[in-house]
């Protein structure tokens, strides 16, 4: 995995601390273009790996970078999938059967729509979830066609919901699915990575890659920062971090060193809107890992 990978979150109005700041954000980043000059200054300051939620827009930004192949020969990804409030909005919006249409029968009418599922909608009618679940993944995928994808993480929504159902075969399933389908590592975003990489082992999933926020003060994550530390230094996964900063709450300086002294964590996901900000997060990043290399080398 990489040790720094680029997140998205700025990019679609999300901040878990400020909807003030959140809202001031997705206007910001309402063009496409502003969303692109931020992406361009994280890979010209060498970040090279991106994390994206399967957001409708990232779409966009996926044919971007097919439309410049040479611009991003060295781009690495790391999808997020399902974005959960895409379908929960649109259903809203247009009903099941306009969803449908849209998502899943694009340029089909309502009646062939009824008529795929009464002829052979097998997953729709018997609500059979892991066919379903891999009829969503290729759907979600679809955006990242021809483009270099490292591991594909199940959104932290569906992973815990699942979890807290104990249901091993969604978990099972995934795993095997995104492996032999698509070649890549698969992973899971969670807001309880000490339970979570308990059930997955006890799924026979060897060494998982988790992806779950970790800060100096335990901003989300439950059940406490000791549980996480605990884990993140004794259980045989991969950890990668988020939410590193807290939603700003914690210093990056601070932040960084705290994350780098958790021994086995090797990749951080971060966002950051100017370059001053990404340039500095990444030479923090590195330095605080070279120091970390080098005191156990010694």
């Amino acid at each position: 995995m990489d040790r720094i990978i680029f997140g998205d979150n700025q990019f679609f109005g999300i901040n878990h601390m400020s909807e003030e700041k959140a809202q001031a954000q997705s206007e910001h980043f309402k063009d496409l273009s502003a969303i692109i000059q931020v992406i361009d200054t994280a890979y010209d300051a060498g970040i090279h790996a991106f994390m994206f939620n399967t957001h409708e827009r990232v779409a966009e930004i996926c044919d971007h970078f097919r439309a410049h192949p040479d611009r991003y020969s060295d781009l690495r990804l790391y999808p997020s999938l399902p974005y959960a409030h895409k379908y929960a909005n649109s259903v809203n919006e247009k009903g099941i059967v306009g969803t449908l249409k849209d998502v899943i029968f694009p340029g089909s009418s309502a009646g062939e729509i009824f008529g795929a599922i009464v002829r052979g909608g097998k997953s729709i009618i018997k609500q059979d979830m892991i066919e379903t679940m891999k009829l969503l993944i290729d759907i979600e995928l679809r955006m990242f066609r021809d483009l270099n994808i490292k591991a594909v993480f199940l959104q932290n929504i569906v992973t815990d919901l699942m979890l807290g159902l104990g249901i091993k075969e969604i978990f099972i399933e995934f795993t095997g699915y995104i492996k032999d389908k698509y070649g890549v590592e698969p992973g899971f975003n969670s807001m309880n990575m000490p339970r979570l990489v308990d059930f997955l082992l006890e799924c026979g999933i060897e060494n998982p890659l988790v992806c779950s926020s970790v800060n100096k003060i335990g901003y989300l994550m439950n059940p406490d920062k000791s549980s996480y530390e605990d884990t993140i230094n004794t259980k045989p996964f991969r950890p990668m971090a988020m939410s590193i900063l807290a939603s700003g709450a914690v210093s990056p300086r601070e932040a960084i060193d705290y994350v780098v002294g958790q021994k086995n964590i090797r990749s951080i996901v971060f966002g950051a809107s100017s370059r001053a900000h990404i340039v500095q997060t990444r030479e923090m990043i590195e330095q605080a890992w070279e120091l970390s290399a080098k005191k156990a080398a010694e």
